[in-house]
């Protein structure tokens, strides 16, 4: 699998758990599904940057993005 597909995948899951965590513990519930989302999404970061090491970075985040989607799309 592409390592920037996975990339992409795990900054989203990520990014969609945040809110899921924040509702779990406002409620007084323990967030088991949020921080499966955060376990699985941070492993996925891992495995890509592990496949490309220093490909990845904060500044380069929307790039990465832009280019999974438009690879993906057309």
């Amino acid at each position: 699998m592409d390592p920037d597909l996975l990339f992409a995948i795990g900054v989203v899951v990520g990014v969609f758990s945040i809110p899921a965590m924040v509702s779990a513990f406002s409620e007084r519930r323990a967030p088991r599904v949020a921080m499966f989302a955060v376990v699985v999404s941070g492993l996925m970061i891992i495995f890509a940057i592990d496949e490309n090491p220093g490909r990845y970075s904060v500044g380069k985040l929307p790039e990465i993005l832009v280019k999974v989607v438009a690879n993906y799309l057309t």
